[in-house]
């Protein structure tokens, strides 16, 4: 925090720094009178009636009372990575948008509006890079009555904990009803210390075939997931086989993109689990992206999946930016806009899978 000369704690923000990255210290509502501070990092996302409201990077919001500050600073962005890669956010999300495509998307300004028939978030959301175009309001109501003349529920992929994320974006939208259904993490890392290990007995496809198909947890795969699953410049799929006739041991996917290597779908047969055999399926991919070009690679990991965390942490990879799923109310036929409930046919996201 500052100190100005005369050894006191400064209040150095105010309302015109909405929107900036800032540092809060303030006394903690729960030790009145203890002397105790707590302090918050985040994106000033709103100030009004006397309450700051700060998102952090993971997107949780901290509502702070004005009366409550001792002291405050406008802080800069968060130093780029020493070690490994670097990159904005709208560079990483193009990159992952390339690797996860759907098969029907429209433009509506700089927001992209993408569909597959309900198979996962990522392909049947909404993707805002910049200005819509149109008054946001606008905005969410096309986004509304599109998906739900698909028979869809209405998302928007939205990101928060990096330069150029959407905090304010999200506090608009939730404002208006929209909900957060969904949080994940992006993790980006080198990917020759990913490949400076064993990955024996590792088959690589450029198609997902029956062997490949019957170890991924989305079962019943239509036609329009092949499509998904198949989409990138460039696709790997990684097999380590099983006993005799059995699904394989493990399997992954990968999609290489110029100087980026985007890694999915690594899943293991349960009984053969703590064996390294995720460590194998990444060398093996990770191999074959450098041998094509690439120096990073990214993934997308769900912030409950600890033991996720903990291998691609091993690798080197760390959380680049979260990123989050909000739901919208549907849109009836007469083309407004009404509250909608859990009905329609989108998945689960399951970003350490295929989210």
């Amino acid at each position: 925090m500052e100190i100005s000369a005369g050894a006191r704690l400064e209040i150095r923000v105010s309302a015109a720094d909405v929107g900036k990255r800032v540092s809060v210290r303030r006394v903690d509502d729960d030790a009145a009178g203890s002397g105790k501070f707590t302090d918050t990092v985040g994106v000033l996302t709103s100030w009004d009636d006397g309450v700051l409201l700060i998102t952090r990077r993971d997107g949780e919001r901290v509502r702070v009372a004005e009366s409550s500050l001792v002291a405050a600073k406008v802080v800069p962005a968060a130093p780029a990575r020493r070690r490994g890669p670097a990159a904005s956010y709208a560079e990483l999300a193009r990159v992952a948008a390339r690797g996860w495509q759907p098969v029907e998307r429209e433009r509506m300004g700089d927001w992209e509006l993408r569909a597959a028939s309900g198979f996962t978030r990522r392909a049947n959301s909404v993707l805002p890079l910049g200005d819509p175009g149109v008054p946001l309001d606008d905005a969410l109501t096309t986004v509304e009555c599109w998906y739900a003349a698909r028979g869809l529920p209405a998302y928007l992929q939205l990101a928060t904990g990096a330069e150029g994320t959407q905090e304010l974006l999200c506090a608009e939208v939730e404002r208006r009803g929209w909900r957060r259904e969904v949080t994940a993490e992006l993790w980006i890392g080198a990917l020759a210390p990913v490949a400076d290990r064993e990955a024996a007995g590792v088959g690589l496809s450029r198609t997902a075939d029956e062997a490949w198909l019957s170890r991924y947890q989305r079962k019943g795969v239509s036609e329009v997931a092949l499509k998904v699953l198949g989409s990138g410049s460039s696709v790997w799929f990684a097999t380590v086989p099983g006993d005799g006739d059995a699904a394989p041991a493990a399997i992954g996917r990968c999609v290489v993109d110029g100087r980026w290597a985007g890694f999915a779908a690594v899943e293991v047969d349960p009984a053969q689990r703590r064996r390294g055999l995720a460590t194998t399926v990444m060398t093996a991919l990770a191999r074959r992206a450098l041998e094509e070009g690439a120096s990073a690679g990214w993934l997308q990991v769900e912030t409950d999946n600890a033991g996720a965390r903990a291998l691609y942490g091993g690798m080197g990879f760390a959380v680049h930016h979260s990123y989050h799923h909000y739901r919208g109310p549907r849109c009836d036929g007469d083309g407004v806009a009404r509250s909608g409930g859990d009905s329609g046919s989108g998945s689960g996201s399951e970003p350490s899978r295929s989210s």
